[in-house]
């Protein structure tokens, strides 16, 4: 059957790879809003009305916006089911956390409105707060604990992944430094989106917040990459990996050691565009929202958003999920996918829906655009 497959194994598995990135950068962009928004809901709005307005920002989009999140845990599943495994086996109770301040958005949105109670109304509020700011919490305390390894390996005769460490040991400094890193980029995100969709109040507030948590992520950027070449383990593989060889992750060879991480950056140094273009956006972020220049803010932010993710990546390549007590036991790209076969029905099928994705949120943006106002939540008997 793989004679008929115009791919040849190696160049899916990277196709993968660059997919599976692709939409966990859509995740961080389109959702970073939606959590950005709602970890900044208590602190810019004060009245039930100003509360109003910043649910309704984002409560006709956010539920498209978590198809990107579903789409790449299905994509995980599917094309590297080792990493999913492992992740959502070893890391349940970190995962189980994420869930549930995920599921309280959705009630959130749905019941606030129920009861005109003020304190019904504020505890649903938090709620909201709580499912924004936990999971851009705890999204980059996940990406810190990839650079770190995380402590599992593989029975030899049956390769079950067995998984030693523990929820606490996830919070380690360097893994909630990136946590912070998220949490305030995703803030500063989240105000742009305030900026270009309110007035008033509401948008002087998300100026000043943002503008402050930009210039927080652009020095725990700064902070964090030092650390990275400095300090923090990296991971590289000794012996050579062929693409087109059965997936087995015990089949290599790698060593651990300080600064590794920047193999990649040392080997191709237009990758060095990524965190520059990090930094940068999040201090023209700050610039533009103090400035109350949205459009400007939003375009700069998501730069910051999408060139961390693509630092990360380029620094972690070609692995997906390192192992800090067997090194050589760590995922990567070419021994944790699934078959050949596998991957080339996968693609045909994303080649064909994810346009549609991408077309149909273009649309919803298009027609729920321009801002909201008191007025418009009047006029609208579907407003929450």
């Amino acid at each position: 059957m793989a004679d008929f497959i115009p791919l040849d194994y190696a160049t899916l598995r990277l196709i993968w790879w660059a997919l599976l990135g692709l939409l966990l950068l859509g995740f961080a962009v389109m959702g970073g809003f939606d959590l950005g928004i709602g970890a900044l809901l208590p602190f810019v709005a004060r009245t039930d009305q100003e509360r109003r307005l910043v649910v309704n920002t984002v409560g006709p989009t956010w539920e498209g916006n978590q198809v990107w999140l579903i789409v790449g845990a299905a994509s995980a599943f599917a094309a590297f089911p080792p990493l999913y495994a492992v992740s959502f086996s070893g890391l349940y109770l970190a995962m189980f956390v994420i869930l549930f301040a995920l599921i309280l958005r959705p009630v959130g949105f749905k019941f606030r409105g129920k009861v005109a109670d003020p304190r019904w109304r504020q505890s649903w509020d938090w709620m909201l707060f709580v499912g924004g700011a936990v999971p851009a919490l705890l999204f980059g305390v996940a990406v810190g604990n990839v650079q770190l390894g995380v402590p599992f390996h593989f029975e030899p005769a049956t390769l079950r992944p067995v998984y030693t460490g523990g929820f606490l040991a996830l919070l380690s400094p360097f893994a909630l430094v990136c946590g912070l890193v998220s949490l305030s980029l995703l803030v500063a995100h989240g105000a742009a989106a305030l900026v270009t969709k309110t007035d008033g109040p509401v948008a002087r507030r998300a100026a000043r917040y943002g503008s402050l948590s930009a210039l927080v992520a652009a020095v725990l950027l700064v902070a964090a990459g030092a650390w990275v070449a400095t300090r923090l383990p990296g991971y590289r593989i000794d012996s050579i990996i062929d693409g087109n060889g059965a997936s087995n992750p015990l089949r290599k060879s790698v060593h651990a050691a300080a600064g590794l991480w920047l193999h990649n950056y040392r080997a191709l140094p237009v990758l060095w565009l990524a965190p520059l273009g990090a930094v940068a956006g999040a201090l023209l972020g700050a610039y533009f929202l103090r400035a109350r220049r949205g459009a400007a803010a939003v375009a700069c932010t998501t730069l910051a958003v999408a060139a961390t993710v693509l630092t990360f990546g380029a620094a972690v390549f070609p692995f997906l999920l390192p192992s800090s007590t067997v090194p050589d036991a760590g995922l990567t790209l070419w021994d944790a996918s699934s078959s050949h076969l596998t991957l080339w029905v996968m693609l045909l099928v994303t080649a064909t829906l994810l346009p549609l994705v991408v077309l149909y949120t273009a649309w919803v943006y298009r027609v729920l655009g321009g801002k909201v106002s008191a007025d418009s939540l009047e006029d609208n008997p579907n407003a929450y």
